[in-house]
């Protein structure tokens, strides 16, 4: 099964917090239902520093999901596809 995604890092200071959260669950919200998965982490050693990740099935079903997002994207069109091992 390939898979595709797209990754963004965002720094988010103290006090804007609360509304980065809020932007995170419209985004978990949006993608979920674009057929999408959408993990948030944030670095133990630096709070504030996410690291956002966008997955999904194909490429067309990303590009499409960044085209119509709420919230806009750094860089949509690097997108990074899964590397089977062998």
């Amino acid at each position: 099964m390939s898979r595709v995604l797209t990754i963004q890092r965002t720094l988010v200071t103290p006090r804007d917090r609360e509304k980065f959260a809020l932007r995170l669950q419209r985004n978990q919200a949006y993608y979920t239902q674009a057929g999408c998965r959408y993990w948030v982490f944030e670095e133990t050693g630096l709070p504030g520093a996410f690291l956002e990740f966008f997955e999904a099935p194909d490429a067309r079903t990303l590009s499409t999901a960044h085209a119509s997002s709420p919230e806009r994207i750094l860089d949509p069109a690097r997108i990074y596809h899964e590397v089977e091992l062998p």
